[in-house]
This record gives C-alpha cells, structure tokens and sequence, in this order.
C-alpha cells in the first residue's frame, strides 16, 4: 500500500513510518523533494549539457516538450502548479493509488524514452497527468530538500563510514 524509494548510496535515518504519517498525512499521494539547486528544468538542462550529458537526446526532449505546452518554471507565478519544475529524486514516499502508479508509469515511460535524468521528465509528466485527469485527485507534497537531507544520510559507495554502518 505504501512505498518509500531511497537511492542507493543514501540510508534512512528516521522510522519509515514516520516518515509515512509525516509527507502522506491526510491527502498526500506523492511526496518528492525539490531539486537543491534548480527550480526551473531548463536550468537543468544547461547543467546537463554543460557536463556534457546526453546532449543530443536533452535537445530532443525539450524540443518534444516545449511542442507539448511544457512553460519555464516562474516562481513569482500565483497560478504555478508545483513549487519547482525539478525534483531530487533520490527518496519518492508513495501511497499507493491508481492515480500515484499512473504518474510512475508515465515518468518512467519519459525517462526510458529520453534520457535517465528524471528531473528532466518530472514537470512535463506531472502536467501530461493532470491535463489528461483533471477530476481525479492526485495530491502531490513537493518539499524542501533540507528536509530530505535530514531523513537520509548520504553514504558515498565504497566509504569506511557505510561499510562500518553496515556492520553494526
């Protein structure tokens, strides 16, 4: 019924249950961070391409998704419908809905289709969603990225500290 995806290099640091009451209390769905640096995607994208990532494919994509209505984030936009257009994704709290298992299918469609940089996808799927259920609830808690540093711990790959957690 419920799911917490967590990137593999990061360990939880709080009670998974916590953290399920805390970002799916009442209405929540779909619970994801904001990105820590970018707000807009196509501030992510010029990252993307400047560390030279799949430029060919990110050209494509934007290009699909500009076609497709996708609009520059504007955070001084009373009307926007997320507080950033690029997600963090390495923790995703989910409820499991029709609704939530929709939207992962269609995010992971875009990301196999184009590129494995989720955040390129997620404002462009999260609105395919919307304009194709516009009565269907689908609640979705966009938080800070301070709070998802709080619960996971980042462990880089092969560090003392993760091999010395893992023992204990």
């Amino acid at each position: 019924r419920y799911s917490i995806w967590l990137e593999n290099k990061l360990c939880l640091q709080l009670d998974p249950i916590l953290i399920l009451k805390y970002f799916l209390w009442r209405k929540g769905i779909y619970a994801i961070s904001n990105h820590y640096d970018w707000y807009c995607a196509w501030e992510e994208v010029a990252q993307n391409k400047k560390l030279i990532k799949n430029n060919h494919t990110i050209n494509e994509q934007f290009a699909f998704y500009w076609a497709y209505g996708l609009k520059r984030f504007d955070p001084l936009d009373p009307n926007k419908i997320l507080p950033s257009n690029v997600p963090e994704g390495s923790l995703i709290v989910i409820a499991h809905t029709p609704m939530s298992n929709l939207f992962s299918c269609l995010w992971f469609n875009e990301v196999e289709w184009f590129t494995p940089r989720d955040q390129l996808s997620f404002a462009y799927t999260y609105q395919k969603l919307r304009r194709m259920n516009p009565n269907k609830p689908f609640y979705l808690n966009m938080f800070k990225d301070c709070e998802r540093r709080n619960i996971a711990k980042l462990y880089h790959h092969q560090s003392e500290e993760k091999r010395n957690f893992v023992q204990q």
